[in-house]
């Protein structure tokens, strides 16, 4: 189940980077991040309430670690999103969101340092090929003229992101309730948290950025339902699976990404950047063989 919940994060989450990369052409980093949570809060109190229709549960009890959790994972997503519409701005489409997949490995690492995941010889040459894989995408003319900016901003991206689904799992992991309410729970109080915060700071700092989305509701209204539901998948899946390996799984969306860029955005992508995107699949698959 986990695997069926990871291919529909991964899908839903190469459609979310197509529609937040075709805002940020018109819309402040700001504006686009927002734009990935303002109308995902309630579709997530939709599917939470769908659940106990399904199923009854009890509430929650919310401890002080959950808390802690759910407070550190919406920080950091809301700091990963920033970072990949910046490198939205620095590359096209489909490198950016290549670049903001160095998630995977940076999960993978902190998993193995600091949350008792075990990996293997073969997971381990998967991580090298991997970050290999992340220093070709981001250089203009090869490895002889690697982005200095561009990598340190892909891997603060990625960076952000592991710890936003490490944090996300453990929040999941301290409550006691079958693995889709908990998951739903842990959604919700990300996504409140977020559209609460992010909507305060453009309100204080910057209206007509909330003007600019208001102007462009179809854009909006995509970039936050594709991003909900694949957090319902990713969330879902890290709540029966750990990190790294959901993560890697989801590498899967490099093909989807690629294919978006081709056919929907209508971009062209080099060769290079294909065989780094291959590279980073086979990264995946070697670290969860491994």
């Amino acid at each position: 189940m986990w695997i069926l919940f990871t291919f529909l994060a991964a899908s839903m989450q190469a459609w979310r980077n197509a529609f937040q990369s075709q805002l940020s052409r018109e819309v402040k980093v700001a504006g686009v991040t927002l734009a990935r949570f303002l109308w995902a809060g309630p579709i997530a109190g939709l599917y939470l309430l769908m659940l106990y229709l399904w199923q009854p549960v009890e509430l929650p009890e919310i401890s002080l670690a959950f808390s802690l959790y759910v407070l550190g994972a919406s920080a950091m997503q809301i700091v990963a999103t920033a970072l990949m519409v910046k490198l939205f701005k620095l590359k096209n489409f489909a490198v950016g969101a290549g670049l903001a997949k160095s998630e995977a490995l940076v999960a993978a690492i902190l998993g193995v340092l600091f949350f008792g995941t075990q990996l293997s010889l073969l997971g381990w040459l998967g991580v090298m090929i991997g970050g290999v894989a992340i220093f070709l995408m981001s250089s203009r003319r090869g490895l002889k003229d690697i982005s200095l900016q561009t990598a340190l901003i892909g891997l603060a991206c990625g960076s952000a992101f592991a710890l936003t689904s490490l944090w996300v799992r453990e929040a999941s992991l301290n409550l006691d309730l079958p693995f889709p309410h908990r998951a739903a729970w842990v959604l919700l109080f990300v996504i409140t948290i977020q559209t609460i915060v992010l909507l305060a700071y453009i309100y204080a700092s910057d209206k007509q950025t909330l003007t600019a989305l208001w102007q462009r509701p179809k854009l909006t209204l995509l970039t936050s339902t594709t991003s909900c539901l694949g957090s319902i998948g990713w969330f879902s899946a890290m709540s029966l699976q750990a990190v790294p390996y959901v993560k890697t799984l989801g590498q899967i969306e490099v093909f989807f990404t690629l294919m978006i860029a081709m056919f929907w955005l209508k971009q062209k992508v080099k060769i290079k950047e294909v065989f780094a995107l291959v590279l980073i699949a086979v990264a995946a698959i070697l670290v969860m063989w491994g």
